[in-house]
């Protein structure tokens, strides 16, 4: 089997000594909080309920106080929470709210993960500003008394998006991939549509956080090795819990001689943990995030988090039988085929006519 393998205490030694006070830091604040939760939800009293909901609201706030201290030092980590005005912050907390609430089913799940990758979008670029402006003409649906036309003046951010390229880790990816590309087209002056390599990655889920192992799979991952030089590389993953994979696929990419303009990871929710790892082992690495999550479980599971992000936007596979990448686009349906169409053909093509490494070595 053609697999590369990165091994939790790999990815630790890329952590400074005050990264790993920080976190040890954060965990104990976090085990008080679960302790509060312990007695929230068995306690039958309302005052006790109410005594442990103000503790926990005022350890959640410690903790979004330590989150924000540590990010300021971090000119690679962007947390939109701690970057936009109080007004765009509580937007982005009722966001979340919807999207970790275990009552949001697929569809409602999927329109709030469209919505936190444009505000992502806006993050990254909407604060570009400059003298260079592009035009947009469009033809609209007015014709009486001549064919009416409208023109529409936009910053012109060709130079930092038409270089892109969207490198999806499969499954819970590929729609947050297709967002994000569809918004570089629409904010192109040329309409472009991202290239897309797909890469097959997965964690080891019989191993626990410290000693996990990522393991990527280049015989059912489809990417061209050229098209990737030079590029700005987007990763678009709802979830960063340990940054595991995003490290693995870059760093083999760099061993096989593709040098990177710069790679862009945009994430709905991310832990401290997983953020730090990758701004520490990848040079010219920003990580983009909608909110920031305190600690990881000993499984690796982000907490408090939203539970597994892939199959809530995507559906749960059989384990016996999972669906390739052909098939999940088939189960999105016509209402995001026809939205994410470009996005579409550029995926297919690159499953259907790019030769994955196995192929062409």
């Amino acid at each position: 089997m053609n697999k590369v393998i990165l091994k939790a205490e790999d990815l630790d030694g890329y952590l400074t000594e005050k990264d790993k006070s920080s976190i040890i830091s954060m965990d104990t604040v976090y085990r008080e909080v679960l302790s509060c939760f312990s007695i929230y939800s068995t306690s039958r009293g309302e005052k006790e309920r109410l005594r442990e909901e103000e503790r926990f609201i005022r350890l959640f706030n410690e903790m979004g106080g330590m989150m924000q201290e540590i990010c300021k030092t971090e000119n690679n980590l962007k947390v939109y929470s701690f970057l936009t005005p109080q007004e765009s912050h509580a937007e982005a907390s009722r966001l979340i709210a919807k999207l970790r609430d275990h009552q949001t089913e697929n569809e409602e799940f999927v329109y709030y993960i469209q919505r936190a990758y444009e505000m992502l979008f806006k993050l990254a670029y909407g604060g570009m500003t400059g003298d260079n402006k592009n035009y947009l003409i469009v033809k609209t649906p007015v014709n009486i008394p001549v064919q009416n036309f409208a023109a529409h003046k936009i910053t012109n951010i060709d130079s930092k998006i038409e270089n892109t390229v969207m490198c999806v880790m499969l499954r819970g990816a590929l729609l947050p991939s297709m967002i994000m590309s569809k918004e570089i087209q629409e904010y192109s002056s040329h309409a472009y549509v991202t290239p897309f390599a797909l890469f097959k990655i997965r964690r080891d889920d019989s191993k626990h956080e410290n000693d996990m192992e990522y393991i990527l799979d280049l015989d059912r991952s489809y990417f061209n090795l050229e098209q990737l030089d030079g590029k700005d590389l987007i990763f678009a993953d709802p979830m960063n819990a340990t940054g595991g994979s995003l490290v693995t696929v870059v760093k083999y990419l760099l061993s096989e001689g593709v040098n990177p303009r710069s790679i862009q990871f945009f994430n709905v929710i991310s832990a401290l943990k997983g953020a730090l790892r990758a701004v520490r082992a990848l040079e010219n690495c920003t990580v983009y995030t909608l909110w920031m999550d305190p600690v990881l479980n000993e499984i690796a599971y982000i907490m408090p988090g939203l539970g597994d992000a892939g199959d809530r936007i995507n559906g749960k596979d059989p384990l016996e039988n999972p669906r390739n990448i052909i098939q999940l686009i088939a189960d999105y349906g016509s209402n995001i085929a026809r939205l994410y169409r470009a996005q579409l053909r550029e995926i297919e093509d690159t499953v259907l006519n790019t030769k994955n490494l196995s192929a062409e070595k």
